[in-house]
């Protein structure tokens, strides 16, 4: 058996920001899950309707494992990310660190582990290894997940074998805190604005504000887009609120990212920004219900409730976003 020392196995609510405390916990820094997602500049709003898919997509954060790239960066961390079309190779890659006392970082498809009983495939799906033995691997997912959990061996090299959308090739990655790195609290002007930044100024019209008010409009339309509404709008709200998002899309982990900042930074803007957000997060969760309810129901008038409050999250994040741009100045 190999297994990391005093590595802390607890589970965030988000599987990405979970594996990053996991390894940052272990290299002596210790940052809460909000701020994890804060400073990796993870907020976003993604809607995808594409021919492959069987209904829209709401996404609200980041593409994955950018935030990980994005929060060594601002942090000054020392990345070292592996990939590799060899499973061998991909199992040396794991093996080597964790036995130099490293835990290590996995993308894969979660769909193939073990102690997964919603299975859905997810090829951005994040974890932290520890250890393994003969049959199985040691990790730490999220706390709805298990926290610390173990999966087979097999199974979880086919998860990190596994192609398709968001999948990366036997993706591992370890972080280092080198000597001199600067303070998470010197790091947060830049992390907030380019996320505001990236999310008032999106490169096409579903992301950002400008896709939050592209769903309010297409929301109305889901009970005819879905194959099977009673499924599928119900699903779409679980997404939003249950799946690893930390409720209300993201917003909540956004929020308390937020209201962390205001006891470091003294800002009129900051503090705008995180009413707004809080403001925001209720809503998002209020959207959840009225198209869960829709698919439930059949009721038409849910989802024109629900676009009108999606038009009004567009405008509430906006403004959230603006006034966050200015910490800048």
């Amino acid at each position: 058996m190999t297994m990391v020392n005093g590595v802390d196995t607890r589970g965030g609510q988000h599987c990405e920001t979970t594996a990053l405390g996991v390894l940052l916990r272990h290299e002596g820094l210790d940052l809460s899950e909000p701020m994890l997602f804060g400073l990796g500049s993870g907020l976003s709003f993604l809607y995808w309707d594409g021919k492959n898919l069987d209904f829209p997509f709401l996404g609200g954060r980041v593409k994955p494992f950018e935030l990980t790239r994005k929060l060594a960066t601002t942090l000054g961390l020392e990345l070292r990310v592996r990939e590799t079309g060899s499973a061998r190779r991909a199992w040396e890659n794991v093996a080597g660190p964790l036995e130099a006392g490293h835990p290590v970082g996995l993308q894969l498809d979660s769909y193939h582990l073990d102690y997964f009983t919603a299975k859905v495939h997810f090829g951005g799906h994040v974890v932290a290894m520890y250890g393994y033995d003969d049959h199985a691997a040691y990790l730490v997912d999220t706390e709805q997940q298990g926290g610390a959990v173990s999966t087979s061996l097999p199974s979880l090299a086919e998860a990190r074998a596994a192609r398709g959308p968001m999948t990366a090739r036997h993706r591992s990655f370890t972080l280092t805190v080198p000597s001199g790195a600067p303070s998470p609290w010197t790091r947060l002007v830049p992390a907030i604005t380019a996320c505001a930044d990236a999310f008032l100024d999106p490169p096409i019209a579903n992301v950002g504000h400008r896709g939050i008010a592209k769903a309010g409009k297409l929301v109305r339309t889901w009970l005819e887009r879905a194959d099977d509404p009673r499924r599928d709008l119900p699903q779409a709200a679980r997404l939003m609120e249950q799946a690893g998002t930390g409720g209300a899309l993201f917003r909540n982990l956004y929020r308390d990212f937020l209201a962390e900042a205001t006891g470091v930074l003294d800002s009129a803007h900051l503090r705008t920004g995180h009413r707004l957000y809080a403001e925001a997060a209720l809503l998002w969760t209020e959207t959840a219900a009225l198209i869960a309810r829709a698919g439930e129901s059949g009721d038409a008038d849910r989802l024109v409730q629900a676009s009108a409050v999606l038009g009004e999250l567009a405008r509430i994040e906006r403004d959230a976003m603006q006034s966050l741009s200015r910490l800048g100045s």
